[in-house]
């Protein structure tokens, strides 16, 4: 559970006013604007009222407070004239460093991997999305377990980031986080066993898995809606849904395929949380095909991507022997006409990518044509002769193939098409 769904003892509740500053140290490819625009969406997802928004150009971090003397001054004047009660680093902040500015500045501190483990927390709707959470929330706060000011009803300690009582002895405080620790990782161990079984079972029934991956608020949510009939929650909102869904669909030439929707990426996503949520990552593993919805009317759209291709390499998605991915651009209805019409020829030089509207529909049917080319690619050409009459086994050949050619004497049809070794076999056993 968030803590801003509770007054607190530092009085921080959902609406708290908040400071956003941005240290630029020139490593990243985003554009600050962009960054600060990114984290403002973050802080909305949890009900921060953002009331500023600053980037600190940093040419050597300072261990002490990572911004320089004069910029945390800037900062604290800007958090007192702006009465914020919350300074919203986005960035990673040591212990030691968040501990120090919020003695300069007078008021709470986080950084962004606290901010996106709050929206985790907060978000997180079954068991094992809470067990994930927690485990993160955890383990980012193992190593935080400092008086944050001087009294002792304010040290850190416990589960959430932006205040509430401590233990007063930081060593019960970490035997404690410990256990938890281990506890937690016991049951989702299970969990992980358990979605094997479940991977296991899908692999012995004859249905292909797609899943949806993409940036956060790339419309995948929409598009999974769209494509399965669902009512999945989908907002223009940064992390609206992250436990993994998964509805059935058809796709030409295919009788039967499981479409996944997925947690969204983000910059920088923390490592606790890449951990965390190995287990639901592992279905993007083991599917058959793997979507990479883009957000292609966003500036960033491209450092968006690169950014997806990271956590995917991480997870082991990505390279020798993993499952084929295709490209959704996705959002082409907020385009003018000039950025479509270059689009449109950028994707027309390739075959693993599709222009689409998650929202308006438009390019779906080629969306689903394309994943019924990729999943069937290494399908065998065959020809089978049926009887004009025989109404069943002509509708079976076309649920579960793609008929390429389909020709008629009067008395047979002829049908020439592509099936897999499962399918034929499954044909040839009904039907012997």
């Amino acid at each position: 559970m968030s803590v801003f769904n509770r007054q607190d003892d530092d009085g921080f509740a959902r609406g708290a006013r908040a400071v956003i500053a941005y240290p630029d140290i020139g490593t990243s490819s985003r554009d600050p604007e962009a960054r600060l625009e990114e984290a403002s969406g973050l802080a909305a997802a949890i009900g921060i009222d953002v009331v500023e928004g600053v980037a600190f150009r940093i040419r050597t971090p300072r261990p002490a407070t990572l911004f320089g003397a004069g910029q945390v001054e800037d900062l604290a004047a800007r958090a007192a004239a702006d009465e914020a009660e919350l300074v919203i680093v986005d960035g990673a902040l040591t212990p030691v460093q968040q501990r120090n500015l919020e003695k300069e500045i007078k008021a709470k501190v986080i950084d962004r991997t606290g901010l996106i483990l709050e929206i985790f927390g907060e978000r997180a709707a079954t068991a094992e999305g809470r067990l994930q959470v927690e485990l993160a929330h955890l383990d980012y706060q193992a190593g935080r377990l400092v008086r944050s000011w001087t009294h002792l009803e304010r040290q850190r300690g416990g589960f959430g980031f932006l205040g509430g009582p401590g233990e007063t002895q930081i060593e019960a405080d970490r035997r404690m986080i410990r256990d938890r620790m281990a506890k937690l990782r016991k049951e989702l161990e299970q969990v992980r066993r358990t979605r094997g079984l479940h991977r296991d079972r899908r692999k012995r029934a004859p249905w292909p898995v797609v899943a949806l991956v993409g940036y956060t608020n790339a419309g995948k949510s929409t598009l999974f809606n769209r494509m399965t009939g669902a009512t999945v929650m989908a907002q223009d909102l940064l992390f609206a849904t992250l436990d993994p869904t998964m509805r059935q669909i058809s796709l030409p030439g295919v009788d039967k395929a499981i479409l996944s929707d997925t947690v969204g990426f983000v910059s920088d996503l923390p490592t606790q949380l890449v951990a965390a949520f190995r287990a639901t990552l592992e279905e993007v593993n083991s599917a058959d095909l793997v979507v990479h919805v883009r957000d292609i009317s966003h500036p960033d759209t491209e450092a968006q991507r690169d950014d997806v291709e990271t956590v995917l390499t991480e997870i082991g998605a990505r390279g020798e022997g993993a499952a084929p991915m295709v490209e959704v651009w996705n959002k082409i209805d907020r385009l003018d006409e000039e950025a479509r019409a270059f689009h449109a020829a950028e994707a027309a030089r390739r075959d693993d990518v599709v222009l689409v509207s998650a929202l308006t529909g438009e390019g779906t049917d080629d969306l689903a044509e394309l994943c019924s080319n990729r999943l069937t690619s290494t399908y065998r050409l065959r020809t089978i002769n049926l009887n004009v009459s025989d109404g069943a086994r002509i509708a079976w050949v076309h649920a579960h193939g793609r008929v390429v050619e389909q020709t008629s004497d009067g008395e047979t049809v002829t049908l020439s098409v592509r099936m897999s070794d499962e399918d034929f076999g499954r044909f040839s056993a009904r039907w012997a």
